[in-house]
């Protein structure tokens, strides 16, 4: 049905900042694995925060934001079929050691463990033509409905990071939290949260975020480099502060205005500080004696990945309207340098194959 080429183009990272196109075999499978023929491949900061500081060791193909059409079928793969078109997940924990009972997935040494290859050590592999789905990421395939795109598929894997993030808060219908910065991961927090009933305050430098963050449910939105924002956060709460704050860009001074805009047992959730060796002052009593916690979410999680994809492909949350940018595989590099220095009128960037 498909004619597996023994060669294909792939993006390889040489270095800090060194993406090269080059020619590798076609990834052989084993009985128990799947070989998918990329589609579509979202740019995700993590990956490029290793490409731009050199967090890994070279070589190496990046790309975990993936979907595209199963090619080949491992012989003793069941439940999965040549032709089938589906949105990849690259990390499956493995259900059993002390992080995964403590449903720390993102701790778990098998979920480390990047799942899907192009070859070389195992990166994600999507900004390739094909890519090999080892076994134990298997039950983290979603099959695509027909009325769905490719580019449904690929926004699972972000969509799911937030769910995951939103599930880890305390809050309840018509509590007020913030959430700072409305790139798209913010805009997936504004949607999941206005979803249930929360009233989100969005903020953001860019005008036209803000006009998305209003269409993804925010109860209010804000200039962030307006005269007078921290008293519009007094108002709208009516001066008893945020029950959290999301901070979905990795700027240390929103941090320090999260811990003055909560109130008492509120939250801050840190949701893009994932560059090692950050550090910030923090007043310790504001934990201890106002009860306010500081936490983090990293990554997806694996159980969530079947609701992440019913908001997805019902459209509940239209994850695929945020792409702004499709580039082809040869121009990866670009596709990088965009999403890492966006313009107002970048959102999400995708690297789209033939």
């Amino acid at each position: 049905m498909f004619e597996i080429p023994k060669t294909m183009k792939a993006v390889v990272y040489r270095g800090v900042n060194d993406l090269r196109v080059e020619t590798l075999p076609v990834p052989r499978v084993g009985a128990n694995e799947l070989l998918v023929k990329v589609a579509v491949c979202g740019v995700c900061p993590t990956d490029i925060k290793k490409i731009q500081y050199g967090t890994v060791a070279p070589p190496r193909v990046f790309g975990h934001e993936t979907a595209g059409t199963i090619v080949r079928v491992g012989a003793r793969v069941r439940g999965f079929a040549v032709g089938e078109r589906v949105g990849l997940h690259h990390h499956v924990p493995c259900l059993d050691c002390h992080a995964c009972r403590h449903r720390a997935f993102a701790q778990c040494a098998q979920y480390k463990r990047t799942g899907i290859t192009a070859g070389f050590e195992p990166a994600g592999g999507g900004y390739a033509e094909y890519v090999r789905v080892l076994a134990f990421c298997l039950p983290g395939v979603v099959k695509i409905p027909r009325k769905n795109s490719f580019m449904d598929g690929a926004m699972l894997e972000p969509v799911n990071t937030v769910l995951k993030a939103v599930k880890r808060l305390n809050v309840l219908k018509g509590d007020y939290v913030w959430v700072a910065g409305q790139g798209p991961i913010g805009l997936f927090f504004t949607r999941i949260l206005a979803l249930r009933g929360i009233r989100v305050i969005a903020s953001d430098l860019f005008q036209n975020r803000l006009r998305l963050a209003r269409e993804y449910g925010a109860a209010y939105v804000l200039d962030a480099a307006a005269a007078g924002f921290a008293e519009s956060i007094q108002r709208i709460t009516r001066r008893a502060g945020l029950d959290a704050a999301v901070i979905a860009t990795p700027a240390d001074v929103l941090v320090k205005q999260a811990f003055e805009f909560t109130r008492g047992a509120g939250q801050i959730l840190l949701f893009a500080h994932t560059k090692r060796g950050q550090e910030l002052a923090v007043d310790l009593a504001r934990i201890c004696v106002d009860e306010k916690d500081l936490m983090g979410s990293y990554s997806a999680d694996f159980t969530l990945q079947h609701e992440a994809a019913r908001l997805v492909f019902s459209r509940r949350i239209d994850a695929a309207s945020l792409v702004t940018h499709q580039f082809a595989l040869n121009e990866t590099a670009a596709a990088i340098a965009l999403a890492a220095r966006p313009t107002p009128e970048s959102l999400k960037i995708v690297v789209a194959g033939k």
